[in-house]
Protein backbone atom coordinates (compact mmCIF):
# COMPACT_ATOMS: atom_id res chain seq x y z
CA UNK A 1 0.00 0.00 0.00
CA UNK A 2 2.77 2.41 0.99
CA UNK A 3 4.67 1.51 -2.18
CA UNK A 4 1.61 2.28 -4.31
CA UNK A 5 1.22 5.70 -2.66
CA UNK A 6 4.92 6.43 -3.22
CA UNK A 7 4.69 5.51 -6.91
CA UNK A 8 1.51 7.60 -7.32
CA UNK A 9 3.10 10.68 -5.71
CA UNK A 10 6.27 10.24 -7.78
CA UNK A 11 4.24 10.10 -11.02
CA UNK A 12 2.34 13.28 -10.04
CA UNK A 13 5.57 15.14 -9.28
CA UNK A 14 7.21 14.07 -12.54
CA UNK A 15 4.09 15.06 -14.50
CA UNK A 16 3.88 18.49 -12.91
CA UNK A 17 7.61 19.06 -13.49
CA UNK A 18 7.21 18.08 -17.13
CA UNK A 19 4.33 20.53 -17.58
CA UNK A 20 6.27 23.40 -16.06
CA UNK A 21 9.20 22.67 -18.30
CA UNK A 22 7.05 23.05 -21.40
CA UNK A 23 5.71 26.47 -20.37
CA UNK A 24 7.27 29.41 -22.22
CA UNK A 25 8.23 32.32 -19.93
CA UNK A 26 6.17 35.43 -20.62
CA UNK A 27 9.21 37.51 -21.58
CA UNK A 28 10.41 34.87 -24.06
CA UNK A 29 6.91 34.61 -25.53
CA UNK A 30 6.77 38.38 -26.04
CA UNK A 31 10.23 38.44 -27.62
CA UNK A 32 9.22 35.70 -30.03
CA UNK A 33 6.07 37.53 -31.09
CA UNK A 34 7.93 40.84 -31.45
CA UNK A 35 10.60 39.21 -33.60
CA UNK A 36 7.99 37.59 -35.84
CA UNK A 37 6.25 40.90 -36.68
CA UNK A 38 9.13 43.41 -36.46
CA UNK A 39 10.17 43.40 -40.14
CA UNK A 40 6.53 43.59 -41.26
CA UNK A 41 6.02 46.61 -38.99
CA UNK A 42 9.14 48.38 -40.26
CA UNK A 43 8.21 47.73 -43.87
CA UNK A 44 4.78 49.24 -43.23
CA UNK A 45 5.78 52.45 -41.41
CA UNK A 46 9.44 53.39 -42.04
CA UNK A 47 10.32 56.82 -43.43
CA UNK A 48 13.09 57.25 -45.99
CA UNK A 49 14.34 60.83 -46.06
CA UNK A 50 15.96 60.27 -49.47
CA UNK A 51 12.51 60.24 -51.06
CA UNK A 52 10.54 62.35 -48.60
CA UNK A 53 11.39 65.70 -50.15
CA UNK A 54 8.69 67.14 -52.45
CA UNK A 55 9.43 67.95 -56.07
CA UNK A 56 11.18 71.33 -56.55
CA UNK A 57 8.89 74.33 -57.23
CA UNK A 58 9.50 76.51 -60.29
CA UNK A 59 12.00 79.35 -59.79
CA UNK A 60 10.72 82.87 -60.25
CA UNK A 61 12.71 85.06 -62.63
CA UNK A 62 12.78 88.60 -61.25
CA UNK A 63 13.92 90.06 -64.57
CA UNK A 64 11.04 88.68 -66.62
CA UNK A 65 8.62 88.61 -63.67
CA UNK A 66 7.69 85.07 -64.72
CA UNK A 67 8.30 81.53 -63.53
CA UNK A 68 11.19 79.76 -65.26
CA UNK A 69 9.22 76.86 -66.72
CA UNK A 70 12.06 75.65 -68.99
CA UNK A 71 14.58 75.36 -66.16
CA UNK A 72 11.92 73.87 -63.91
CA UNK A 73 11.22 71.13 -66.41
CA UNK A 74 14.88 70.07 -66.30
CA UNK A 75 14.92 70.14 -62.49
CA UNK A 76 11.82 67.95 -62.40
CA UNK A 77 13.47 65.43 -64.73
CA UNK A 78 16.50 65.23 -62.43
CA UNK A 79 14.24 64.87 -59.40
CA UNK A 80 12.23 61.99 -60.88
CA UNK A 81 15.35 60.26 -62.19
CA UNK A 82 16.74 60.34 -58.66
CA UNK A 83 13.47 59.06 -57.16
CA UNK A 84 13.45 56.19 -59.66
CA UNK A 85 17.07 55.33 -58.88
CA UNK A 86 16.22 55.02 -55.17
CA UNK A 87 13.24 52.78 -55.86
CA UNK A 88 15.31 50.53 -58.14
CA UNK A 89 18.29 50.41 -55.77
CA UNK A 90 18.70 46.90 -54.36
CA UNK A 91 21.14 47.97 -51.64
CA UNK A 92 19.84 47.15 -48.17
CA UNK A 93 18.10 50.10 -46.54
CA UNK A 94 19.88 51.22 -43.37
CA UNK A 95 17.42 51.77 -40.49
CA UNK A 96 18.39 53.03 -37.05
CA UNK A 97 16.52 51.05 -34.37
CA UNK A 98 16.28 52.51 -30.89
CA UNK A 99 18.26 50.28 -28.56
CA UNK A 100 15.56 49.66 -25.98
CA UNK A 101 11.91 48.81 -26.35
CA UNK A 102 9.69 51.56 -24.86
CA UNK A 103 8.67 50.75 -21.26
CA UNK A 104 10.76 47.60 -21.47
CA UNK A 105 9.60 44.95 -19.02
CA UNK A 106 12.08 42.39 -20.32
CA UNK A 107 14.84 42.94 -17.74
CA UNK A 108 15.71 46.22 -19.46
CA UNK A 109 17.60 44.26 -22.11
CA UNK A 110 18.54 45.73 -25.47
CA UNK A 111 16.23 44.87 -28.31
CA UNK A 112 18.18 42.05 -29.93
CA UNK A 113 18.73 42.68 -33.65
CA UNK A 114 20.57 39.40 -34.24
CA UNK A 115 17.49 37.70 -35.70
CA UNK A 116 17.35 40.24 -38.53
CA UNK A 117 21.00 40.23 -39.64
CA UNK A 118 20.29 38.37 -42.85
CA UNK A 119 17.24 40.40 -43.86
CA UNK A 120 17.52 41.13 -47.59
CA UNK A 121 15.72 44.49 -47.61
CA UNK A 122 16.83 46.17 -44.37
CA UNK A 123 20.13 46.66 -42.58
CA UNK A 124 19.14 47.22 -38.95
CA UNK A 125 21.64 49.01 -36.70
CA UNK A 126 21.26 50.45 -33.22
CA UNK A 127 20.43 54.16 -33.33
CA UNK A 128 23.04 54.75 -30.60
CA UNK A 129 25.81 54.04 -33.16
CA UNK A 130 25.02 57.30 -34.93
CA UNK A 131 24.79 60.97 -33.94
CA UNK A 132 21.55 61.94 -32.21
CA UNK A 133 18.85 62.07 -34.87
CA UNK A 134 17.82 65.56 -33.75
CA UNK A 135 21.02 66.74 -35.47
CA UNK A 136 20.19 65.02 -38.75
CA UNK A 137 18.79 67.03 -41.62
CA UNK A 138 16.47 65.79 -44.32
CA UNK A 139 19.28 66.38 -46.85
CA UNK A 140 21.83 64.45 -44.77
CA UNK A 141 21.43 61.01 -46.31
CA UNK A 142 25.04 60.33 -47.17
CA UNK A 143 26.36 56.80 -47.22
CA UNK A 144 26.72 55.22 -43.82
CA UNK A 145 23.81 57.07 -42.21
CA UNK A 146 20.36 55.58 -41.63
CA UNK A 147 17.54 56.83 -43.82
CA UNK A 148 15.31 56.91 -40.75
CA UNK A 149 14.68 55.49 -37.29
CA UNK A 150 12.20 53.11 -35.69
CA UNK A 151 11.14 52.85 -32.05
CA UNK A 152 8.68 50.27 -30.73
CA UNK A 153 6.94 49.46 -27.46
CA UNK A 154 6.21 46.31 -25.55
CA UNK A 155 3.18 44.33 -26.66
CA UNK A 156 -0.08 44.71 -24.75
CA UNK A 157 -1.79 41.34 -25.19
CA UNK A 158 -5.44 40.48 -24.69
CA UNK A 159 -6.33 37.87 -22.07
CA UNK A 160 -6.05 34.92 -24.48
CA UNK A 161 -2.90 36.27 -26.17
CA UNK A 162 -4.51 36.15 -29.59
CA UNK A 163 -4.32 39.92 -30.13
CA UNK A 164 -1.69 42.47 -29.24
CA UNK A 165 -1.14 46.23 -29.53
CA UNK A 166 2.25 47.83 -30.22
CA UNK A 167 3.03 51.55 -30.14
CA UNK A 168 5.65 52.56 -32.70
CA UNK A 169 7.29 55.69 -34.09
CA UNK A 170 9.03 56.25 -37.39
CA UNK A 171 11.22 59.25 -38.12
CA UNK A 172 13.43 60.55 -40.91
CA UNK A 173 15.50 62.55 -38.40
CA UNK A 174 15.89 66.16 -37.44
CA UNK A 175 12.82 66.16 -35.22
CA UNK A 176 10.85 67.59 -38.14
CA UNK A 177 9.38 64.52 -39.75
CA UNK A 178 7.99 61.75 -37.66
CA UNK A 179 4.85 59.70 -37.20
CA UNK A 180 3.34 57.67 -34.39
CA UNK A 181 1.30 54.51 -34.81
CA UNK A 182 -0.87 52.10 -32.88
CA UNK A 183 -0.41 48.69 -34.46
CA UNK A 184 -2.75 45.79 -33.79
CA UNK A 185 -1.32 42.33 -34.37
CA UNK A 186 -3.17 39.04 -34.33
CA UNK A 187 -2.42 35.36 -34.25
CA UNK A 188 -4.01 33.48 -37.12
CA UNK A 189 -3.32 29.77 -37.50
CA UNK A 190 -0.27 30.04 -35.25
CA UNK A 191 1.33 32.98 -37.09
CA UNK A 192 1.40 36.61 -35.99
CA UNK A 193 0.71 39.38 -38.51
CA UNK A 194 -0.41 43.01 -38.58
CA UNK A 195 -4.20 43.34 -38.46
CA UNK A 196 -4.50 47.13 -38.38
CA UNK A 197 -2.31 50.25 -38.32
CA UNK A 198 -3.67 53.56 -37.01
CA UNK A 199 -1.57 56.73 -37.30
CA UNK A 200 -1.81 58.54 -33.96
CA UNK A 201 0.31 61.64 -34.61
CA UNK A 202 2.49 63.33 -37.21
CA UNK A 203 5.16 66.03 -37.05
Amino acid sequence: MKLSKFIFITIILISSFGCKKKEVPESDFEKGVLNSVFVEIVDSIYMDRRIILPSPPPRFNLQTNKADTIGHSEELKKYWRYQDSIKKDTTRILIGVYDYVINNKIKNEKFDLTAFKSNKKFDFQYASKFPDELHWTVHNYKSGMPVGTIEISNIKFNKNKTLGIIEATASCGGGKCGRGFEITIENKSGKWHIAKIVQTWVS
